[in-house]
């Protein structure tokens, strides 16, 4: 598999939280060709459109890793039916910027019954001109289950639910990058035949 570089953002900002959990195993399940980047949301200011031009470091260093993903995971908790404050807050900061259109999206969902928060992330991560891979997003029974990395990674049936959606969203990456090109190829040829 060619290289696919990622970027990983928890929602939650609890250290010990299942969504931040739930990425660190997915990083080592990680085959070789594929890794993954936890960025860090914590220390974004709230957002404040007056503050935009501003120097903000942790906002420069989230833009860069985001420019530099293939792809974008965002493990969410869900909080009052609603998307997390951080999560809501670093998209807010992201909305504007050239880093996020056209980004392939995997969602990890860690408590199956929080289905509030997924449905107002999808439809916020669309509008913002995300593109969700549907077919590698995952709910993982994972809130109130105890585990840490290490005891996910020892679980057969979230370990391998993990590294397969893993290996799927990569896929469907190289696959709409193929698309892209060959839609540049054409749109090229087709420039020549027009100026021919």
């Amino acid at each position: 598999m060619e290289r696919c570089n990622l970027l990983a953002l928890s929602g939650s900002l609890r250290r010990l939280s299942y969504n931040r959990t739930a990425l660190e195993a997915l990083r080592a399940l990680s085959p070789s060709g594929i890794s993954i980047e936890l960025g860090d949301i914590g220390a974004l200011p709230l957002f404040n459109p007056d503050l935009e031009d501003s120097p903000i470091p942790a906002l420069a260093a989230l833009k860069s890793a985001l420019a530099r993903a293939d792809g974008l995971i965002i493990a969410s908790p869900e909080y009052a039916h609603g998307i997390s404050g951080p999560m809501k807050n670093a998209l807010d900061w992201l909305v504007s910027g050239e880093e996020f259109p056209g980004k392939p999206i995997m969602l990890v969902n860690t408590s199956p019954r929080a289905s509030h928060a997924q449905a107002a992330l999808r439809e916020v991560l669309v509008t913002m001109s995300g593109i969700i891979i549907d077919s590698a997003c995952l709910s993982l029974p994972l809130l109130g289950s105890g585990l840490a990395r290490d005891g996910i990674l020892a679980n057969p049936a979230l370990a391998g639910s993990l590294q397969a959606g893993l290996i799927e969203f990569c896929r469907q990456i190289r696959a709409l990058q193929q698309a892209t090109l060959a839609q540049g190829a054409a749109v090229e040829e087709q420039s020549r035949c027009v100026i021919g």
